[in-house]
């Protein structure tokens, strides 16, 4: 009996050294599964969006013609509306491309117009010593009027203090008198 005792006994060593014991248990090592750790990826951070800024805009005047004063022959020939423009742009500057632009809808019906003599804009301003030169661009017509685009063009660029005289080049860049600080419009504006 001592060798049943003893064949239990280790058989109690053998159980309880294996993992499991009862029927269908072996000896053999089991693997447990082990968890690998996954790496979830990280969204990259999310920009707030910068808002615009808002370019900063000042007011300035510009001149059109009257054309009831116009017809009527009754001074001032032009008439003042207000604009608000990108403050980057120098007022002169700003002005002559406005005027360039012509009244508005609502402008226009109050009377306002555009004598721009065949001339579309301006392809520079140059303002030295109290004179300003503008060279124009376009054709040219004036069909003999006595009113022309210089008449507004003076009084969009007059009222500004640094600016003491006007001279006009036509698209070919002449002007009637290119010296001194008088006024001076090419002679195709010439009545």
């Amino acid at each position: 009996m001592w060798k049943r005792t003893l064949l239990l006994v280790l058989l109690i060593v053998l159980c309880v050294g294996a993992t499991a014991c009862g029927p269908g248990a072996s000896g053999a090592p089991t693997s447990t599964p082990t968890q690998t750790p996954t790496s979830t990826p990280t969204p990259p951070p999310t920009s707030t969006p910068t808002p615009t800024p808002t370019p900063e805009r000042v007011e300035i005047t510009v001149y059109f013609t009257d054309s009831d004063n116009y017809a009527e022959g009754t001074p001032p020939f032009e008439r003042p509306v207000t604009r608000f423009v990108d403050a980057s742009l120098e007022g002169p500057e700003a002005v002559l491309r406005a005027f360039f632009e012509g009244p508005t809808t609502e402008e226009e019906e109050q009377g306002l117009e555009l004598i721009a003599s065949g001339f579309t804009g301006f392809e520079s301003l140059v303002i030295e010593d109290g004179v300003a030169r503008v060279y124009l661009t376009g054709q040219c017509r004036t069909a003999g009027g006595v009113y022309t685009v210089a008449q507004p063009i003076m009084k969009n660029l007059l009222q500004f203090p640094d600016v003491e005289a006007v001279k006009i080049y036509d698209e070919a860049g002449t002007t009637q008198d290119p010296e001194g600080t008088s006024n001076s419009i090419p002679v195709c504006l010439e009545p």
